[in-house]
């Protein structure tokens, strides 16, 4: 809407044409005055980030921006708008405009070929300074990533209280029932504290993650300074995650194929990477007994170093791995429930990599196995 007022004060900014006696002289200025204003206004919609359309009184597109051009290539000039843009939105908004001559709005939604949203903003150019009546100005505003923004916050919103509500109710009924019918039986009574300190330990992981993802995000746009020694740091996981490991009858490879092998980061925050990248691998894919964790020099143009860690389990679906590190996704809810998974640990994986730079990679087969890469710039 900015946009279009700035237009607005520009036309009427507009000399007037110098008005002669003769007629046809007359006609002529005022045409040339006309065509005139009309390309100042196109050179400025030009300068728009924002899809800007010009269109005249018979609804015939006079100009398009660059930007409109590029995103709507069928509302090209000289083609009816109601033609090259087909929607009833657009048109109640023109039929408005035309109606009571005040700016007029709305929000239009596509869902081909990609879904979109767009703010509307219909408005006309004052007459005056020899540009011709009902010309109309025509702005989009792209509002798709803030509606996905939104989409996400109330998907993670809705996940996260029902996360949290799960081991809740289970606490609740737990107590109820030591309160009551279970008061007097020591065997019940320590059997269900038991549950109810794993559901507790449940929340206090999600909580944990949550806060974690939280302070990432809002650290986004800092990149680490620190230098970390990745093959200490790998070797420190592995040993940390040996007695887990062990119990799931899985052997950790450890291959560390570059020496030395410094990179800038931050070590907790890398830590808490390959710890979860190595937990999900053993958790996942220790059916095949064994898991790799490899560091080595990149091949990728622009990386230095890679660090990959395979498992060689049942592997996922591919419609599954683009999702992997969405927010609370799971392949098998129950499944990841069972083994304690919070649904959030790749999640922060992705945004901890971003923050060092790097290039995050996930590739599985069905039957074969699951291999995650992270890439370090140079």
């Amino acid at each position: 809407m900015l946009a279009v007022a700035l237009l607005g004060a520009l036309v009427l900014a507009l000399p007037v044409p110098a008005r002669r006696s003769e007629d046809v002289v007359e006609g002529t200025s005022r045409s040339e005055g006309r065509q005139a204003a009309l390309a100042i206004v196109s050179r400025f919609a030009d300068t728009l980030v924002d899809p800007c359309l010009l269109v005249d009184h018979r609804g015939t597109i006079m100009h398009r921006n660059g930007a409109a051009g590029q995103q709507f290539g069928v509302a090209a000039p000289g083609t009816q708008i109601a033609l090259g843009l087909r929607w009833p939105a657009l048109g109640a908004a023109i039929a408005a405009v035309r109606e009571t001559g005040a700016p007029a709005s709305a929000e239009i939604h596509l869902t081909v070929p990609n879904e979109t949203w767009y703010a509307l903003s219909v408005m006309p150019l004052p007459e005056g300074s020899g540009v011709p009546a009902g010309v109309l100005v025509i702005t989009l505003r792209d509002l798709t990533p803030e509606k996905r923004i939104d989409a996400l916050r109330t998907d993670f919103i809705a996940n996260a209280s029902h996360e949290l509500r799960t081991p809740l109710t289970s606490l609740m009924g737990f107590i109820d029932t030591l309160l009551g019918p279970a008061a007097r039986d020591a065997a019940a009574r320590e059997r269900f504290l038991g549950i109810m300190r794993q559901q507790a330990t449940r929340m206090s992981k999600l909580i944990d993650d949550l806060l974690s993802l939280s302070r990432i995000e809002m650290r986004q746009h800092m990149r680490p300074t620190d230098s970390v020694d990745l093959a200490r740091l790998l070797a420190d996981v592995r040993d940390g995650l040996e007695t887990q490991a062990e119990q799931a009858g899985v052997a950790v490879a450890l291959d560390i194929g570059v020496v030395p092998a410094t990179v800038t980061g931050d070590r907790d925050e890398l830590y808490e990477v390959f710890e979860n990248l190595l937990e999900n691998a053993i958790k996942y894919g220790g059916d095949g007994g064994r898991v790799e964790l490899v560091l080595g020099r990149a091949t990728r143009h622009g990386y230095d170093l890679v660090v990959s860690v395979e498992d060689h389990g049942p592997g996922i679906a591919a419609e599954h791995v683009p999702r992997l590190t969405e927010r609370f996704y799971r392949v098998d809810a129950d499944q990841s429930r069972k083994k304690k998974g919070t649904g959030l640990g790749l999640a922060i994986v992705k945004h901890i990599v971003a923050r060092h730079r790097g290039v995050l990679t996930i590739r599985s087969t069905p039957g074969v196995g699951t291999k995650v890469e992270v890439l370090f710039p140079r």
